[in-house]
C-alpha cells in the first residue's frame, strides 16, 4: 500500500508538473528548460550562463549567471569585429604596397624590394571573388617590377610584417594550435592566410605515411614526419607543431589509408614565405636578384646587418575587400586569422600599441568609453581561441545591443550566419520556427559551446542573445543539441 501511494503521488507530481509547462508562458517554459539543464548530469560539473535582452528598450528578457566570466570561444569575434567595424568603419580597407629603395640604372636596380604589410589578413587569398590569390597577386608584383624595365636587383626581396609585434601569437594560446591552420598567427604581412598543405601518401596499417610535398613548396624548412598510417575511412589526426620564425615544422599523428591525403598548417613566417615566392616567379621572368629573399624577421633572427631606408618608392598598391566584406568572412566562416587582425588593427591606428596586450586594453577602453560595463570582460585574443578568456553574456549582450546604435550596425548583422541556412550554423534549426530568424556566431573549443547574436521575437522585437556552456559532460554533439533547443524556444518570446 506504501509503494503504491508514493508511486501515485509521483504520477501525480509529473501530470501537475507537465500541466505548469504546458500554461506556462514562453519565457517560463524557456527558464525551465535552462533550469533543468543546468542540474543536467551534462552540466553538473559545469556552468550555463545565459544572457537575453531587449536591443531597443534594453530590458532583461531572461538571465542565468549573466554575471560569471566564462570562456566564450569563437562568440568572441564578434566583439572582435564589432569593435574594428565601429572604431573603423565598414567601408575600411588594407593597403599592402609593393615598394623599392634605391635606383634604377641601366635595367638594375642598386637597392631591395619590399612587400610592406598593412595587417590584412585576406592578401592573396582565394575566398573573395574577383580578387587575386597569392599566385595572382605574385604575378601582378613581379609584372609591376618587370614593367620598370629591371632585370636585375643587386639587393634582396623583404617582406616587412613589422606594422604588429614580432610576436605574432597570443600568449595563451596552446602549444598543440598554433602549428595548425586555425593557429596561425596575424602579422603585419599575411599571406594566403598564412596556410600551407602537408600531403602524405599513406602506408599499409600503423607503417609510416611518406610526406610528399607541401603546398606551397617551402624548401627552406626542415619537415620532422612522424605521421603514421591509420585505417581507411579515419578523419584527419595530425597535429602540425611549429612556432613563429622556427625553422623545423613537426608532424605526428595519423592519417587514414588510401589515396592521398593534405593536411593544414601554418606558415612560420609569412613575410619570408612572401618574398621568397616573389623571388622564385621573378626569376622565372629572368630577373635576376643577387640577395635571395627574406623578411625582418629573418633578418634579425640571423643576426644579419640591414638599415631601414629613409625612403623606398612605390610600385603597386593591393587594396583589401572592405571591412564589411572581411566581417562577414570572418563570422560566417569562424577564421581565427582574421579575428586577430580586427583586434589589432583598432590599436594601430588609434596610437595605442600594435602588441596583443595593447590591442586588448584598447578593446577594453573604446568599450568602456561607450558606457559599457565590462564587469567579467577578460578576453585574451581576438578569436576566442584561448580557453583562459573570459566574457560574461551580460557584456555580450550589452557589446551587441549597443551596436544597434552604429552605423555600420547592418553590415555587423549581416556578418553573423543564419540558424538553418549560413556558415556554422547551417544545420542547426532545419525546418523550426528558429530556421531564418535567429543570427548566431557559434563558438566550440574543447569543453565550451556557445553561441551569439540576435533574433526576432514573436511581437516583433529585435532581441540580442548570449548562451555559454563551460565545462560540460559527454561529448560536444549533446552539448550542441541543448543549445539548438534554447534557440528555437526563444523565438517565441
Amino acid at each position: 500500500m506504501k509503494l503504491l501511494l508514493i508511486t501515485l503521488l509521483r504520477f501525480s507530481i509529473q501530470i501537475l508538473t507537465s500541466d505548469s509547462v504546458k500554461t506556462a508562458s514562453p519565457q517560463e517554459r524557456l527558464q525551465i528548460r535552462i533550469d533543468s539543464l543546468a542540474k543536467s548530469q551534462l552540466m553538473q560539473s559545469g556552468t550555463v550562463g545565459i544572457s537575453i535582452k531587449s536591443v531597443i528598450s534594453g530590458q532583461k528578457i531572461l538571465e542565468y549567471n549573466s554575471r560569471k566570466s566564462l570562456t566564450p570561444a569563437s562568440t568572441m569575434k564578434l566583439v572582435s569585429s564589432a569593435t574594428a567595424l565601429m572604431t573603423l568603419g565598414e567601408d575600411f580597407t588594407y593597403q599592402t604596397t609593393l615598394e623599392f629603395s634605391g635606383q634604377v640604372t641601366d635595367s638594375v636596380l642598386l637597392g631591395n624590394i619590399y612587400i610592406k604589410g598593412s595587417g590584412d589578413p585576406s592578401l592573396g587569398s582565394w575566398r573573395f571573388k574577383g580578387r587575386p590569390d597569392y599566385k595572382q597577386l605574385t604575378d601582378i608584383f613581379a609584372y609591376k617590377i618587370k614593367a620598370l624595365g629591371i632585370r636585375e636587383i643587386k639587393g634582396s626581396i623583404i617582406g616587412d610584417g613589422s606594422l604588429f609585434e614580432e610576436n605574432v601569437i597570443p600568449d595563451q594560446w596552446n602549444w598543440g594550435d598554433i602549428g595548425n591552420y586555425y593557429g596561425a598567427g596575424c602579422g603585419g604581412l599575411n599571406i594566403n592566410e598564412n596556410l600551407f598543405y602537408a600531403v602524405f601518401k599513406p602506408g599499409a596499417y600503423l607503417e609510416p605515411a611518406s610526406l610528399t610535398n607541401t603546398l606551397p613548396d617551402l624548401p627552406y624548412y626542415a619537415k620532422l614526419n612522424k605521421v603514421l598510417t591509420d585505417r581507411a575511412g579515419t578523419k584527419d589526426q595530425v597535429m602540425i607543431y611549429s612556432s613563429p620564425y622556427q625553422d623545423v615544422i613537426v608532424l605526428q599523428g595519423f592519417v587514414p589509408s588510401g589515396s592521398q591525403f593534405s593536411v593544414k598548417g601554418s606558415l612560420p613566417d609569412p613575410a619570408l614565405f612572401s618574398a621568397f615566392f616573389l623571388k622564385k616567379r621573378l626569376e622565372e621572368l629572368k630577373i635576376t636578384v643577387t640577395e635571395g629573399a627574406t623578411s625582418l624577421m629573418e633578418l634579425n633572427k640571423r643576426n644579419l646587418p640591414y638599415v631601414r631606408p629613409l625612403k623606398t618608392t612605390p610600385i603597386y598598391t593591393q587594396v583589401s575587400p572592405t571591412l564589411a566584406e572581411l566581417a562577414k568572412e570572418c563570422n560566417t566562416h569562424s577564421i581565427n586569422l582574421y579575428a586577430e587582425a580586427f583586434l589589432k588593427t583598432p590599436a594601430v591606428f588609434l596610437n595605442l600599441g600594435n602588441t596583443t596586450e595593447a590591442a586588448l586594453k584598447g578593446m577594453s577602453q573604446i568599450w568602456m568609453s561607450k558606457g559599457i560595463d565590462l564587469s567579467g570582460f577578460m578576453p585574451k585574443d581576438g578569436s576566442g581561441l584561448s580557453p583562459s578568456g573570459g566574457i560574461t553574456t551580460d557584456n555580450m549582450t550589452e557589446i551587441l545591443k549597443y551596436m544597434k546604435s552604429e552605423k555600420s550596425f547592418g553590415a555587423f548583422y549581416n556578418s553573423i550566419p543564419v540558424l538553418g541556412v549560413s556558415g556554422t550554423v547551417a544545420s542547426l534549426g532545419k525546418r523550426s520556427k528558429a530556421a531564418g530568424n535567429v543570427r548566431a556566431k557559434s563558438g566550440s573549443i574543447e569543453g565550451v559551446r556557445a553561441y551569439a547574436g540576435y533574433f526576432t521575437s514573436k511581437s516583433g522585437e529585435l532581441m540580442t542573445f548570449s548562451i555559454i556552456l563551460n565545462r560540460y559532460n559527454g561529448n560536444a554533439s549533446l552539448a550542441t543539441k541543448e543549445l539548438e533547443k534554447l534557440m528555437i524556444m526563444m523565438v517565441d518570446l
